[in-house]
């Protein structure tokens, strides 16, 4: 996809949606990281229900470390591999407190040393909460990346860094969303809506057809 079609492919996306948000629910940065720890391998729609009700007695590192991991568990027991996730959360909760007054990290190198925080969800952070030009490339952005020309890579470090570099300017800050979200109800896995997708006549995807449906598809 030349510079002409990136530019189109954004500006199309940014009319149909202009001011892109996370689907998941929070008010602080630190709720934010814990609901993004508690969306690996889940939906939002599943941590906003246990988060909705968490964070009204407890949405600060200090007051969830109180809670413990059988406090917490109540709330996070109907997502996915919540076990794990709620001694992350115990260990998060430390290790903020201890080491960075009890405020998240916005640099790459804090983030990523808290427990369960890896580089998908450190660019999710620094890009929602923080306001920083990062784009977290989860099986959604590198699905829509690859299929449509916009950065194809083998991995999504290499698609990340081609995102990095061929998305317009003054598109980055929001391309995270909006390819996020253009993934998971347009440009779905097994069934993309390929006829009614706004970005079609741009995407060089060759399986598609006018009903949506590949085969042997990324």
């Amino acid at each position: 996809m030349n510079l002409e079609k990136r530019q189109a492919f954004f500006e199309l996306l940014k009319e149909n949606n202009p001011n892109p948000e996370t689907e998941l629910e929070y008010s602080s940065p630190f709720e934010l990281l814990i609901a993004v720890l508690l969306s690996a391998q889940a939906t939002d729609v599943s941590v906003n229900k246990g988060t909705r009700e968490l964070f009204k007695i407890a949405n600060t590192p200090q007051a969830l470390l109180n809670l413990g991991e059988e406090g917490v568990r109540p709330y996070i027991q109907h997502i996915g591999l919540f076990n794990s996730k709620g001694r992350h959360i115990q260990e998060t909760c430390r290790l903020l407190i201890d080491k960075h007054g009890g405020n998240v990290p916005q640099h790459r190198e804090g983030l990523e040393s808290l427990p369960g925080v890896g580089r998908k969800t450190a660019n999710v952070i620094l890009n929602t909460a923080f306001g920083q030009a990062t784009i977290a490339v989860d099986t959604h952005i590198f699905r829509v990346s690859n299929r449509t020309g916009l950065a194809s890579g083998k991995d999504v470090v290499e698609v990340e860094e081609k995102l990095l570099k061929r998305v317009p300017k003054e598109f980055l800050q929001d391309a995270h969303h909006w390819l996020i979200l253009h993934g998971r109800y347009t440009c779905k896995a097994r069934n993309p809506e390929c006829a009614q997708c706004i970005v079609e006549p741009l995407c060089s995807f060759k399986q598609k057809t006018s009903k949506g449906k590949v085969r042997g598809d990324i």
